[in-house]
């Protein structure tokens, strides 16, 4: 029988996880400690603290003991994809332009739902949006202009994973932009957005929220497959001890940029398979797609998804 390693203690490396190491980088670097509640998290070590394994799953107030159902998940799951094929061909048929926004902190689970959305649409008309830090030229452009450039033509779905409110969440807390132009874009997003509703293009802006504990828990999990290790960056770490930071400036954003042309949709993603559940069927609830079946689709879960002024009113990320 093969021995556990304990907390601490380095895991040794199968031969497949030493050969992927020639290929992705042992994460992003060196991992912090992380302090939660008077306990020392070190993402490195094999396990994580105990109380930190138990609080994941129902840490930042998540409604659910337990994990939805894997056979449920799957058999519903098919019948939103298949809803979302009957969404796409209505898109292409009408000319139609639809934008998905996904925001949230590191580890949500954006990149998550994105796939399942995406996963049996036709990609002639479906374009996934994930862009990389500003070059040079695209710097010194206007902020918007970028994103803008993305925008889906007639009969084209474009799901953003993240989106310009990089400048109202990382950017300003990392340092990366001023408060005058974090102040400058709280007040030009709204403006820019309804210009965009206004000519026609059907947007939606998710909010992914999480637990802070759920959070430490997804990212030592990446920490430690090798598969998953590429997803993390400097910034992830960084973040782990800015959590109060990240909090304000999200329920900031929220507060400025939740509006009646372009409202904020929070879902609680503590549990992934609820969460892109939910995400699918508030996209195939809030479009006149032909042949809609509302039965397959079935009802919002009112306990993990609302409108960010609900949000925010029942204590935002704290």
């Amino acid at each position: 029988m093969t021995k556990k390693p304990k907390a601490g203690e380095t895991k040794k490396k199968t031969a497949a996880e030493a050969l992927l190491d020639e290929v992705v980088p042992e994460g992003a670097g060196e991992a912090p400690k992380v302090m939660l509640d008077g306990v020392e998290v070190d993402l490195d070590a094999v396990e994580l603290p105990p109380e930190v394994e138990t609080r994941a799953f129902r840490s930042g107030g998540f409604p659910y003991e337990d994990s939805y159902s894997h056979k449920a998940y799957s058999e519903t799951l098919r019948l939103l994809q298949i809803e979302l094929l009957k969404l796409q061909a209505w898109a292409k048929t009408e000319n139609e332009r639809i934008v998905v926004v996904f925001e949230g902190r590191d580890s949500a689970g954006k990149g998550g739902t994105i796939h399942r959305i995406s996963q049996h649409l036709n990609p002639r008309s479906l374009k996934i949006v994930a862009l990389s830090k500003p070059t040079p030229v695209e710097a010194g452009q206007w902020y918007f202009q970028r994103y803008l450039a993305e925008m889906p033509t007639a009969g084209e779905i474009a799901l953003f994973d993240r989106s310009w409110y990089n400048r109202a969440g990382v950017e300003p807390v990392m340092g990366f932009c001023t408060a005058e132009e974090t102040a400058r874009f709280l007040d030009e997003a709204p403006r820019v957005e309804r210009l965009l509703v206004d000519d026609g293009v059907r947007l939606f802006k998710f909010w992914l929220t999480i637990g802070r504990e759920m959070q430490i828990k997804r990212l030592h999990d990446r920490r430690h497959d090798p598969l998953k290790r590429w997803k993390l960056s400097p910034i992830d770490y960084a973040g782990l001890n800015l959590w109060d930071s990240f909090s304000h400036a999200a329920e900031r954003m929220l507060s400025a940029t939740h509006t009646d042309a372009a409202p904020w949709t929070v879902v609680r993603a503590n549990d992934k398979r609820r969460l892109r559940l939910e995400c699918i069927r508030h996209l195939l609830l809030n479009v006149p797609y032909k042949g809609r079946n509302l039965k397959a689709i079935g009802g919002a879960d009112s306990r993990i998804v609302m409108d960010a002024a609900a949000f925010l009113k029942d204590g935002g990320e704290h």
